[in-house]
């Protein structure tokens, strides 16, 4: 019971903003952890490669500032639908993102399958076929917003802040797990201080009892039997 009122004062003292900063603030952690797992890691695992939209071609799915991972895929696996990355031209760094509408047969033998390309918020398909030399991949996945900070962090300018963010991150996880782990060893300690106070408190007041109340084997006389008539 002493042990108990303990740990609710001491909820009491903390309040609820303590608790909803930690909350929040794993919860940021852990926010910052999945998008650069999503923009870093598993493109770097599985071969993949980061593009930015920018323009509003394929609005309202990929607004602009929309960060695109786009996965190698075999030209014969693309379908009516799916979203490609292309090259304006064949060997050169300027890439388009549109939404496959037609895919052409070769008109001859040997020849290459072409595609029409259309973004979703245009009202024409895209002038030129595309070619499969053009073809980079495949849109795999996307992250709204990121796109902006990919641009930003690009080139040289990556292989400095990615490491520099991601040690920061890791020594904040270690910060984190350290501080909760010695707010829960200095909580159990003061919960274990209260009882033991609670506890003295309680011998205390029980020892402080009338010596009668404290001895209930001691016989008692009732005041009325004195005024009783002896025989």
């Amino acid at each position: 019971m002493a042990a108990e009122r303990g740990r609710r004062r001491l909820v009491r003292e903390r309040g609820p903003l303590y608790y909803l900063g930690l909350g929040v603030s794993w919860g940021l952690f852990g926010l910052v952890m999945l998008l650069a797992a999503a923009v870093v890691v598993v493109p770097a695992v599985s071969g993949s490669k980061p593009y930015t939209i920018l323009t509003s071609s394929m609005e309202p799915g990929l607004p602009p500032g929309t960060l695109v991972i786009v996965k190698p895929i075999d030209p014969d696996d693309i379908r009516i639908g799916t979203i490609i990355t292309y090259q304006l031209e064949s060997g050169k760094a300027a890439v388009v993102t549109h939404r496959v509408l037609e895919i052409r047969g070769p008109n001859l033998p040997g020849g290459d399958t072409t595609y029409i390309t259309k973004g979703d918020a245009n009202s024409q398909p895209d002038a030129a076929p595309v070619l499969p030399v053009q073809i980079r991949g495949a849109v795999w996945y996307s992250v709204p917003w990121i796109g902006w900070v990919n641009n930003v962090v690009n080139g040289d300018l990556r292989a400095v802040v990615i490491p520099i963010v991601a040690g920061v991150l890791f020594l904040y996880a270690g910060y984190l797990v350290v501080s909760s782990r010695i707010d829960a060893r200095r909580r159990r300690e003061r919960e274990e201080a209260q009882a033991r106070r609670e506890a003295e408190r309680a011998e205390a007041e029980r020892t402080a009892l009338p010596f009668e109340a404290a001895r209930p084997d001691v016989e008692r006389t009732d005041p009325a039997a004195l005024f009783l008539p002896r025989e």
